[in-house]
């Protein structure tokens, strides 16, 4: 056993979390690639744009689905692995897109979303499962990190190739992302199996051999190993394996799906992916210069969102969970209704004052509802149903994503952008309120904690009834 050559944490940490880089590339790049891809394809109408910005979403939200329901059966290692392959190959596809291939981009990254889905479901309950509860908001907040980071890299590479030729530009900003794939893929393999599947699965050994990886002493592996073990009867008890989709909104299960699952629609729905997806267009729009010219602020943008995740990061397991949500979503929701009030009373517009509270906007949503968004998804539901619970929603947070990313540009050609803000503000309203009356505190408890909790909460309101 001394002769075993161990993992360190760092490294378990680190790469678990870096299937936020490809999710985040990829939410970012066609930010910059869409002002030189309406340049190299005129004309491009608005809902072309929007089929071509949003087909990753598209893909996504069946890629979540899939993935989390595979990674059941096969485990979430193997799971992240078929999932750089998938990104690398189909990013380099798309930047060999053939000229006016308008239908060919968009099926191309209709596929490069089974890629980003699959990463979005898979990395909250993997981290959640290797983290101490008493590290697991940081932990996973490092998740959010990594997207944001991957975000940032993706808005510098297009601000980067921004002086290569039209055609070439928007092509390499899109086949880059099959560097980070890369570098995922071989970071993977070396990582070990989540001490829960592996339980699931009658590996004990190996599941301690893991947990002593991660966690301080003997005894802490022993008492997390009975709490997993007795889970896990539990479950095989109930005859649970065979759960389907509907009936995880049913019985026992529904307290935590609905919560986690709100949770992840509520993020994308409040509209964060219209600035990060147009925020070109949008400063375009507001200052009248050229969407190509102002990709800077797409750079501003993605600093705010790193900047943002790190105060998430060394605040994240001092407050709970839903102060902090709740705190947020209202900061957004005045963010976005401000403008337009403003705008309305003064019967002036105000184009800076739009931009300065989507800056506003960008970073309180990155120290709350995007990274603890994952936080809960990864917390919330029960071993015997996690995997595809996690896959329904992270499906549910891609159909926002695909909603908004379509309509986005739709919306902006009939009505002012302050008016689709404001929309944007009302939802994030009643994302406060759904946090407030649905939502459970899950700081600092262990995941078999969590569980017990919503089955019990599931029991009494059934009784209720």
């Amino acid at each position: 056993m001394e002769q075993e050559k161990r993992i360190p944490s760092w490294f378990i940490y680190f790469f678990g979390s870096f299937g936020g880089i490809l999710f985040g590339y990829d939410i970012g790049v066609m930010t910059g690639a869409l002002p030189f891809l309406k340049i190299d394809w005129a004309p491009i109408s608005a809902s072309m744009q929007g089929w071509i910005t949003s087909g990753v979403t598209l893909g996504a939200i069946f890629g979540g689905a899939l993935a989390g329901q595979l990674s059941d059966r096969l485990g979430r290692k193997k799971m992240i692995l078929i999932s750089a392959v998938i990104f690398c190959v189909f990013s380099l596809l798309s930047g060999v897109a053939p000229n006016h291939g308008d239908f060919y981009l968009i099926i191309i990254r209709v596929f490069l979303g089974l890629a980003v889905g699959a990463a979005s479901a898979l990395v909250p309950p993997y981290m959640s499962e290797l983290a101490p509860a008493r590290l697991r908001g940081r932990l996973n907040g490092l998740n959010q990190t990594m997207i944001v980071s991957g975000m940032l890299i993706s808005y510098i590479m297009d601000y980067i190739f921004k002086g290569l030729p039209t055609a070439w530009g928007w092509r390499v900003m899109l086949a880059f992302a099959a560097v980070p794939a890369v570098i995922l893929f071989f970071g993977v393999l070396k990582l070990p199996e989540s001490p829960r599947f592996l339980i699931k699965n009658g590996d004990e050994k190996s599941a301690r051999r893991v947990l002593s990886y991660v966690r301080d002493s003997e005894e802490e592996i022993n008492s997390e190993l009975a709490d997993i073990k007795a889970t896990a009867s539990q479950e095989d008890s109930a005859t649970d394996k065979s759960v389907s989709y509907a009936s995880l909104f049913t019985g026992k299960y529904r307290y935590l799906v609905i919560a986690g699952v709100g949770v992840a629609a509520f993020q994308q729905f409040q509209g964060a992916n219209a600035i990060f997806y147009y925020i070109p267009l949008i400063v375009e729009s507001a200052l009248k210069v050229n969407a190509s010219d102002a990709l800077i602020w797409s750079v501003l943008q993605g600093v705010i969102l790193v900047v943002g995740s790190l105060v998430y990061m060394a605040i994240a397991d001092k407050f709970k969970r839903r102060s902090l949500i709740m705190m947020g979503g209202s900061v957004m929701a005045a963010s976005f209704l401000l403008p337009a009030i403003i705008n309305k009373t003064t019967g002036t517009e105000h184009p800076l004052l739009l931009l300065t509270f989507l800056c506003i906007y960008v970073f309180f949503y990155a120290f709350t509802w995007a990274p603890l968004t994952w936080v809960i998804v990864g917390e919330m539901f029960p071993l015997a149903v996690r995997g595809k619970a996690a896959g329904l929603a992270s499906s549910f947070n891609w159909i926002g994503s695909f909603l908004v990313g379509l309509l986005f540009p739709v919306m902006t050609a009939s009505m002012p952008q302050e008016a689709v803000f404001a929309i944007f503000g009302i939802i994030c309203v009643f994302g406060v309120l759904f946090t407030k009356f649905f939502v459970p505190e899950t700081k600092g408890k262990t995941l078999e904690e969590i569980e017990a909790e919503g089955i019990k909460s599931t029991g009494a309101s059934a009784e209720a009834k």
